[in-house]
């Protein structure tokens, strides 16, 4: 054996003893990559790197060469054009997934994700005895969405009671929270949560507050040209009070930041007492109640009156202290805005009445009320003539005698009347409505139905006299948008109901 046969015996024995098993985990993999680099090279007989110093080809070449490999990858990145913006699973199909996976931080986002995309203003999440039953309130009617098992129901719970930072482990009594949710077009939502204890466990109910939607204008609410001068006139008046009525979910809120956008301006204060602050409106002081801590709406407006205010809006009025202190500010020369919950604009002065308050102080204060609905608007798309029966027929007819501004319809109209019914399509969910709209029955306190008021006068004689001086009824208004084709019959019906008895 030679001298370089037992030199390369001895090396290969060091490299084998020498080197520790465990070091190939350490190399470093930008080594690795250039080991494996010089070993294809290796195998395909391409020149080590030291041969290319040795031999240097200019940067053209190598560009020139480098070229083609890259056009003829681009054709294969290059499928996606073809597909449409919309494909993938929708919002739904991703909220089943997320029950099926049992993934619950992202069902709850899903939830709350379709109920935004389907433009629901509550979200109800109610077990029953086998399953738990996910609905929404859309247009203001609930639809059932979806059923999921009822054992993921206690984590649920735990992870929306999370989020609106409430006791977890409290599942005796009811607990009211909030929270602020960002999606991903960038919408600030608030989300107001209220959990019930029920027999088959807790009930969660979740109501959609878009912070960032734009304030509609009074004209786009639904009101007619008649209501629209009569509130704008109100609004004019350096003093006195404004009241909106209806129950929860009519829109009296919108109605009132509607009045508001149109009141602000660099010259007034405007001041806000509310629970909560659902809408954010530059230039305005609002400020939020917390009656945990006594400052309630009669606390608040007592102390927005030491703000040098010009308009005062107060969130609702439920008590006789806040009722005083309004009239209080409106006979010091401030405009007050506010709602309370009465059936209709006529009943709303029999409520302050009952409140305590005096004839002569509501007479003179008491500038304008309006009672409102929201009712749910007919799709274009798939709307069709409808022959209302008999009976129908007679009570429209009836409350169409007794409307006061005729202009509002045409002569055609009001002799011939067409009304229109819901069929369902693709583009309103196969429902037949698509978006709502106001109906607006607005009274003007005027001189004659003063001297009713201080003559202890009922309901019916003054709704009666405010009739026969042009007030537009619910019933009325809801005929009118019928016959514009803008909701069915049944749906003015479903809201307007209570006042069919005062119209005959």
């Amino acid at each position: 054996m030679d001298q370089n046969q037992i030199q390369q015996q001895a090396n290969n024995q060091e490299n084998t003893y020498n080197v520790p098993p465990i070091k190939h985990v350490d190399i470093p993999r930008q080594d690795s990559q250039e080991s494996a680099t010089q070993n294809s090279a290796a195998s395909i007989n391409i020149p080590a790197p030291s041969q290319i110093q040795q031999q240097p080809q200019p940067a053209e070449s190598q560009q020139i060469e480098t070229e083609p490999a890259a056009k003829e990858a681009e054709p294969q990145k290059q499928p996606e054009p073809a597909t449409p913006k919309n494909v993938g699973p929708s919002k739904l199909e991703l909220l089943q997934d997320a029950i099926l996976a049992g993934n619950i931080p992202q069902m709850v986002l899903n939830i709350i994700s379709y109920a935004l995309e389907v433009r629901s203003s509550d979200i109800h999440i109610e077990p029953e005895q086998n399953t738990v039953r996910l609905r929404y309130r859309v247009d203001g009617v609930l639809r059932q969405i979806v059923e999921y098992p009822l054992n993921i129901h206690p984590a649920v719970v735990s992870r929306v009671k999370i989020m609106s930072n409430l006791k977890i482990d409290e599942q005796r009594i009811p607990q009211d929270g909030r929270c602020e949710v960002t999606t991903k077009e960038n919408r600030e939502m608030d989300l107001r949560v209220s959990t019930l204890p029920t027999v088959n466990g807790e009930k969660i109910v979740m109501r959609l507050q878009d912070r960032s939607r734009k304030i509609p204008d009074l004209p786009e609410l639904g009101l007619d040209k008649h209501n629209f001068e009569l509130l704008k006139d109100a609004l004019e008046l350096p003093n006195g009070i404004i009241l909106t009525s209806g129950p929860t979910g009519s829109g009296k809120t919108t109605t009132l930041y509607s009045c508001l956008s149109r009141l602000n301006d660099i010259k007034v204060n405007i001041l806000t007492i509310e629970d909560p602050v659902e809408i954010q409106m530059n230039g305005l002081n609002q400020s939020q109640v917390h009656p945990d801590i006594d400052y309630t709406f009669a606390s608040g407006l007592r102390t927005a009156l030491r703000q040098d205010p010009d308009i005062i809006m107060v969130g609702e009025i439920r008590d006789k202290e806040t009722i005083q202190i309004a009239i209080e500010a409106s006979l010091t020369g401030h405009l007050v805005l506010s709602t309370i919950h009465t059936n209709s604009s006529v009943e709303t002065l029999t409520r302050i009445l009952n409140l305590g308050i005096q004839d002569f102080l509501m007479a003179s204060t008491i500038e304008l009320i309006i009672a409102q609905r929201l009712v749910r608007r007919l799709c274009s798309n798939c709307m069709k003539p409808a022959k209302p029966d008999k009976l129908l027929m007679e009570r429209i007819n009836n409350a169409l005698e007794n409307l006061g501004p005729k202009y509002l319809l045409t002569e055609e109209q009001l002799k011939n009347p067409t009304f229109y019914e819901p069929v369902g399509c693709e583009e309103c969910d196969n429902v037949g409505y698509k978006g709502r709209v106001g109906l607006y029955e607005i009274l003007r306190m005027n001189n004659e139905l003063r001297k009713l008021i201080l003559a202890n006068a009922n309901t019916i004689e003054i709704e009666k006299k405010a009739m026969e001086m042009g007030m537009v009824s619910l019933e009325q208004a809801g005929i009118i948008k019928a016959i514009q084709g803008t909701t069915s019959v049944d749906e003015v019906y479903r809201v307007a109901k209570k006042m069919e008895s005062n119209q005959q």
